[in-house]
């Protein structure tokens, strides 16, 4: 299974499904589908965009045809200096 957008970003972070879900207000079964590539509501993307500390102007980068090395990359210069998140 190909590793999606949200989980890359998600493990670079090095958050698990479960906080993820708790900082974004949903369920870790919602998370378990966004993952595996399923469709979601837009407000569920909002709400999973915002925990990732991402805006909604990256939602290409996590949800659709840009890199998710984008949105990392937007993730690292919102991060205070020395920080990387992992690839």
């Amino acid at each position: 299974m190909a590793i999606t957008g949200v989980r890359r970003i998600r493990e670079g972070l090095m958050m698990s499904k479960a906080e993820l879900a708790r900082k974004a207000g949903l369920s870790t079964l919602t998370i378990d589908r966004v993952e595996a590539g399923k469709t979601c509501r837009l407000d569920t993307k909002r709400k999973i965009l915002q925990a990732l500390g991402l805006k909604v102007s990256d939602k290409e980068s996590v949800f659709g045809c840009k890199q998710p090395e984008d949105a990392l990359a937007a993730v690292a210069a919102q991060s205070p200096p020395g920080y990387e998140p992992l690839r």
